[in-house]
């Protein structure tokens, strides 16, 4: 695959997805047919959420052709992705009982997209592609009826729509915004933790965009409600897929305007200030009370670590 740019995006845990989406084609039912039976054409495999691969030696492939398909099972869903230099990648979900069984074939592997991405199994503009496929798929599965009168629906548009023939309402794949924001104060910056985390692990808050709400408002509001704290200018950093399901992290940095904390106790396990010194040594694995940051997978860590090398907006 080409290297993508390397943008601040681009770094980030799936952010890297070289393809061509082919956009303008969707629609032209002959030239997808003629890419999936062109040499080279490849099939990202998924049975639910979870991608199959086959071990070749130490390495992962997570390819197949379309002929090698019907070994692992009925394919319920195909959506083309888009082609590289070597020719189109389409996503397939097949049968869950068929491909644990794995119909005879050898070698197949079934390990979550994220396992993937944080034990650095895969290249990064592979783990991109493989995270648009299971975002795709995720809503395929789970749109097969028409919100809009119930009848089934069908795929069209190379999977990147579905069709309701009982009512003529057309859906589309939807992407949930989540805002992310790392709010600094000087030599300070605001993080808390979950109770799901990791021992030790702090990371930068986060919350759903609501409808009619700005990046912007939204980055305020759930600093405020999550630790208490009033934000004033907000500076976007970097963006990031994030496949689980299917939501955009929308990397940000607020000022702060206000400096005590009063923590939602729904929300997190404990938020507090810490030094940029602070964040430094957690990247070191040197904090002396053992905060870890987030794993680099997450954009939250990218976030603290341009805190720690001082690349944060001056508000």
């Amino acid at each position: 695959m080409q290297k993508p740019p390397q943008d601040a995006s681009a770094r980030t845990g799936y952010g890297a997805n070289p393809l061509d989406r082919l956009a303008n084609h969707r629609d032209d039912a002959a030239f997808v047919a003629n890419l999936r039976a062109a040499k080279g054409a490849r099939h990202l495999v998924f049975t639910g959420d979870i991608p199959l691969l086959r071990q070749r030696g130490a390495a992962l492939d997570p390819f197949f052709t379309g002929a090698e398909l019907p070994r692992l099972g009925t394919a319920r869903e195909t959506a083309l992705l888009g082609r590289d230099e070597t020719g189109a990648i389409f996503a397939t979900l097949v049968n869950e009982a068929a491909a644990e069984s794995g119909e005879g074939d050898t070698g197949l592997v079934s390990l979550d997209l994220r396992s993937l991405a944080v034990q650095g199994l895969l290249p990064a503009p592979l783990l991109g592609v493989l995270a648009q496929a299971k975002s795709l798929l995720h809503w395929h599965a789970r749109h097969r009826f028409c919100a809009q009168c119930g009848a089934p629906t069908q795929a069209a548009a190379a999977g990147w729509k579905r069709l309701c023939a009982a009512c003529s309402a057309q859906h589309f794949p939807r992407t949930d915004p989540v805002v992310i924001m790392l709010v600094t104060d000087g030599e300070k910056c605001l993080v808390g933790r979950q109770p799901r985390f990791n021992p030790g692990m702090y990371s930068a808050l986060a919350g759903f965009i609501e409808p009619g709400e700005t990046v912007e408002a939204a980055v305020r509001r759930e600093v405020a409600e999550e630790a208490g704290i009033v934000v004033g200018a907000v500076a976007y950093h970097a963006s990031q897929p994030w496949p689980f399901p299917a939501s955009l992290m929308i990397g940000c940095f607020g000022q702060a305007l206000s400096r005590e904390i009063v923590v939602d106790a729904t929300e997190l396990e404990d938020a507090r200030w810490i030094t940029r010194d602070e964040v430094r040594a957690m990247f070191a694995g040197a904090h002396p009370d053992g905060f870890q940051p987030p794993a680099s997978v997450a954009i939250a860590h990218h976030l603290l670590r341009a805190f720690a090398e001082g690349k944060e907006p001056k508000f």
